[in-house]
């Protein structure tokens, strides 16, 4: 997508604080943090919604809960416990058009959020 801003962050046209990177996905830091651990992880190909994800895509957010261990240890997250959201749709609070999830931490999550 020409103009999503998450596929300009993976194609490098937009530069970001990054987290985590191999061939499938991305993780950088979240410019407006809701915690002192705040980063997102994005599936390197363009999926718009977690209602459009099938069995290529399936496996790629399958692969970013198997590297979700190793970022909340290299982020110091391990121990305390952390919170991954993923908001699809208007209603429910995606403001960019392409599956992400933000992985917060380093203090106390209430519940609900807000």
């Amino acid at each position: 997508m020409n103009d999503c801003i998450f596929c300009k962050i993976v194609n490098g046209e937009i530069p970001s604080n990054k987290v985590y990177e191999d061939d499938k996905i991305l993780s950088f830091k979240d410019l407006n943090p809701e915690a002192p651990v705040h980063v997102l992880i994005i599936p390197k190909k363009h999926i718009s919604s977690l209602n459009e994800v099938d069995d290529e895509a399936a496996e790629t957010i399958a692969h970013i809960f198997k590297i979700v261990p190793k970022l909340v240890k290299e982020l110091g997250i391990d121990e305390g416990g952390y919170r991954i959201v993923s908001n699809c749709g208007e209603d429910g609070g995606q403001s960019v058009p392409h599956v992400h999830f933000h992985l917060l931490g380093g203090r106390s999550l209430n519940w609900p959020p807000g």
